[in-house]
């Protein structure tokens, strides 16, 4: 929908700049397309002088112009200089791109050590991230980092393996100086075996994409065994049909056995089908793509199916890699329920494409909390070969996540996981670790230095147990 300007075509700006066309807008100001490609920043004189106030923007850098009753401020850039919102920036090309952003954000942060950004305007021109003050609740800077980065996913640049997965491209090496220049530090390790990071250039040189596929050609997982705290079963489902196959290809490969075949993991909400995934996409050190209902859903025709094409062509380009699809009834529902033109067509360009991501080695793994709704051609094997049932945790296998969450934690003799466990049981992994996180809350609140058995108790008292659907509790199993 075209916003409405507040300047109209042609209106020539203080530095020469012509408006032509109105990109985004908030409550004070507005981004403009001007003639040549360029854009513009508007400011209301509130907003701008709060900038110069701050310390943020030099005045010199801004004109000011009366238009009508209201004073003005603003600032041009050329077609070569990225000037939006945060949040509508895609991600970067090349280092320098990735650079420019990153050392922004420390600038801005040096001076503005308060102001949420998450909402702010990005002058790639005066290096700078300029807060518009919204009242949309704060979104920490590390988080604002990973997503311009990725492109708009919600990755912290902290998260250092997960945002590598995202962005192969760059390398692991790149990466890090990009994330470093923006003041965070880098504290996961990356294994020499698992990635082969580029050899060095200037910040000013781009990295291409093409050239960094060759950095990925080396992508195995650690000689270990894949471990999942709290599900010992959904591990060795794990182990055994993924993790397994892929560190002995060739042995597998000799007895007609490829790559993994995709997999559907489904059950009630908090079961940790998520955390799971999560832990195998960080074990394997491959670059993940995801597909829900968020990121690809359109209302308008042949839209939907498109965005699911590319992501797959993203993952298979950047094979081998992970896909993940979650929320899947959200558009792999049962064509036979009445969904219209929309659901047969996203259902079919799934059914074209799993088979063929598996042969360009795609390890697909789908997750939902409705098997009942979700299209038995799609269910069928060749696609889907393994459908897991992921239920709420029995009493041993809390235990086992308790004992692994208070591992890292000091902690007074008298603290017991077996209790805890006992009414844990059966109820979602996320109570499990807020239990944990709540009792050392309360520990340090009451300027304690080790966790107790007290704190523990009043943290679960705080988390009372939540109904769920369904009858007798099952665990893990097959179909």
């Amino acid at each position: 929908m075209a916003l409405d300007a507040w300047l109209p075509v042609g209106y020539k700006l203080p530095d020469g700049a012509k408006a032509r066309v109105a990109m985004f807008e908030g409550k004070n100001w507005q981004i403009f397309e001007t003639q040549g490609n360029g854009r513009a920043l508007v400011a209301h004189d509130e907003l701008a002088r709060r900038w110069i106030e701050t310390g943020l923007v030099d005045p010199g850098l801004f004109s000011f112009f009366d238009f009508g009753d209201q004073r003005l401020w603003a600032i041009s850039c050329g077609s070569s200089q990225l000037l939006c919102p945060v949040t509508e920036g895609k991600s970067p090309d090349t280092k320098a791109e990735a650079l420019s952003f990153a050392l922004a954000l420390k600038a801005t942060r040096e001076i503005d050590p308060e102001s949420p950004l998450q909402d702010a305007l990005y002058v790639e021109k005066i290096s700078r991230l300029l807060p518009t003050y919204s009242i949309s609740s704060r979104t920490d800077d590390d988080v604002v980092l990973g997503f311009w980065l990725t492109g708009g996913a919600s990755v912290s640049a902290k998260s250092f393996r997960r945002l590598r997965q995202t962005m192969s491209w760059l390398g692991a090496g790149h990466l890090k100086d990009v994330v470093q220049a923006a003041g965070f530090d880098v504290a996961e390790v990356i294994p020499a075996d698992r990635v082969r990071v580029l050899p060095s250039r200037s910040d000013t040189v781009p990295v291409e994409r093409t050239e960094q596929k060759e950095a990925q050609a080396d992508k195995r997982p650690p000689a270990t065994v894949f471990e999942l705290a709290g599900r010992p079963e959904l591990a060795a489902f794990f182990n055994e049909h993924i993790v397994d196959i892929v560190l002995n290809r060739d042995r597998y490969k000799a007895l007609g056995i490829g790559f993994p075949s995709a997999v559907i993991l489904h059950g009630p909400p908090g079961t940790g089908k998520t955390f799971a995934v999560e832990r195998l996409v960080d074990f394997l050190g491959w670059p993940s793509f995801q597909i829900d209902a968020s990121s690809v859903a359109s209302p308008y025709i042949h839209e939907t199916s498109k965005k699911v094409a590319q992501v797959f062509e993203n993952a298979m380009e950047n094979a081998p890699s992970v896909l993940v699809i979650d929320e899947m009834e959200a558009f792999l529902a049962d064509r036979e329920m009445g969904s219209g033109h929309h659901r047969v067509e996203e259902v079919a360009e799934f059914l074209r494409r799993i088979p063929e991501a598996a042969k360009s080695e795609v390890l697909i793994i789908a997750m939902t909390n409705r098997i009942d709704m979700i299209d038995p051609a799609i269910q069928r094997r060749g696609r889907f070969d393994h459908i897991v049932k992921v239920d709420f945790a029995s009493e041993i296998e809390v235990r086992s996540l308790l004992d692994k969450l208070l591992s890292s934690l000091p902690k007074e003799q008298d603290v017991d996981s077996q209790p805890l466990a006992r009414e844990l049981a059966g109820r979602p992994l996320s109570d499990v670790a807020f239990v944990v996180r709540e009792g050392a809350r309360l520990a340090a609140r009451s300027r304690k230095e080790r966790l107790d058995q007290a704190s523990l108790l009043a943290a679960m008292h705080a988390a009372p147990a939540r109904e769920r659907e369904g009858g007798a509790q099952r665990r893990i199993g097959f179909i």
